[in-house]
């Protein structure tokens, strides 16, 4: 805003920011952010903070009220900033949208999976009473800054976790974006997703990739930022996975946990004819290709019954559950009986 600018830089005030990062990046990062802002004669508070999703909480959220509130934060002009996976951007944006009604705040994603998923759209949260994100709002940032360089500081298996939020809009919207998973999985995890000359047989398969699983989640967004239309694509793998990933943390992490629930969701789709035995092996096989678990001892039939119930609750009283009609083509559904979930699930345990 040309207006903003002109304020912050005919103010005679000194330029603040107040910033939370994770304490991983900090360790990793954090001296090149303290030096940016000293460079630029910022005044600014960092406060490192572990952010988990054993420390996702209200406790959390309050901790940053608190230190936001010692530092006379003004809210119109001074946006408090996330550095961090996807958690710290959900707890910081619940703080923010708390503090003075609503400040503004921007997100700086540092993981895979929160670069094409919490970087984007709306939602911020808290778990409650070991709920997922049980507690949150809708209030989007201002902005959101990516920036793959962060990304090659991250295990590997981090960049799996992101995958499987990328192989979600693949299956969901986009055969061009299944096939560059199926065929360049590897590379992207070998190269953590880092833009590498001297491979042009994989051209720049990281910016294909990220590019189009973000424009494909904004698609999907955008018309729909509050949710007002509950019938949504996105929601795929995440009618079972929230139940199954709070039940057995910390074993899975939430793009492995929504990987389990899709790779079910894959055989329920296959039980009702949607998809050929073919296309299904072929999606098994760009799971395990992208080292994703494809099942989990801790999804019984009973943690499944128990999620659908759960889903209902929050769903108007429809499943409404999204299943892949195709490779990148997929339609909601709310008459997918007990018997081929029940039949689904013994053929999903057996394989």
């Amino acid at each position: 805003d040309p207006e903003q600018i002109e304020l912050a830089t005919a103010s005679k005030r000194k330029l603040r920011r107040f910033i939370v990062i994770d304490e991983v990046v900090d360790k990793l990062y954090g001296s090149k952010v303290r030096e940016y802002f000293e460079e630029n004669n910022v005044q600014h508070k960092i406060l490192a903070l572990p952010t988990t999703e054993e420390t996702k909480s209200m406790d959390l959220v309050l901790n940053i009220l608190h230190e936001v509130q010692n530092f006379s934060l003004d809210r119109r002009t001074e946006p408090i900033i996330a550095i961090g996976g996807g958690v710290c951007l959900d707890i910081v944006g619940l703080a923010a949208s708390l503090y003075r009604r609503r400040t503004p705040y921007i997100r700086v994603p540092t993981t895979l999976l929160s670069y094409v998923d919490a970087s984007v759209g709306a939602k911020n949260g808290v778990n409650f009473l070991q709920c997922k994100n049980k507690l949150g709002g809708y209030t989007p940032p201002v902005a959101s800054f990516l920036d793959r360089s962060f990304i090659q500081s991250i295990p590997r298996r981090h960049i799996s976790n992101g995958l499987g939020e990328i192989l979600k809009m693949a299956l969901m919207k986009h055969k061009g974006l299944f096939d560059l998973l199926k065929n360049h999985g590897k590379y992207l995890l070998d190269t953590k997703f880092q833009s590498c000359n001297g491979f042009a047989d994989h051209g720049d398969a990281a910016l294909q990739t990220t590019r189009i699983a973000i424009e494909t989640m904004l698609e999907e967004l955008a018309p729909n930022l509050w949710e007002d239309d509950l019938d949504r694509l996105v929601d795929f793998g995440h009618l079972i996975s929230p139940e199954l990933e709070m039940r057995v943390l910390p074993s899975l992490m939430h793009g492995e946990a929504v990987n389990v629930d899709m790779a079910f969701m894959t055989y329920v789709a296959h039980a009702r004819g949607l998809l050929d035995a073919e296309e299904k092996e072929q999606i098994l096989q760009c799971m395990r290709g992208l080292e994703l678990p494809v099942w989990h001892s801790g999804c019984s039939w009973a943690l499944i019954q128990r999620a659908l119930r759960e889903r209902l609750k929050h769903s108007g009283g429809q499943p409404r559950m999204p299943l892949p009609t195709g490779l990148g083509v997929a339609e909601i559904f709310n008459d997918t009986s007990e018997e081929t979930l029940e039949r689904a699930y013994e053929l999903w345990v057996r394989d």
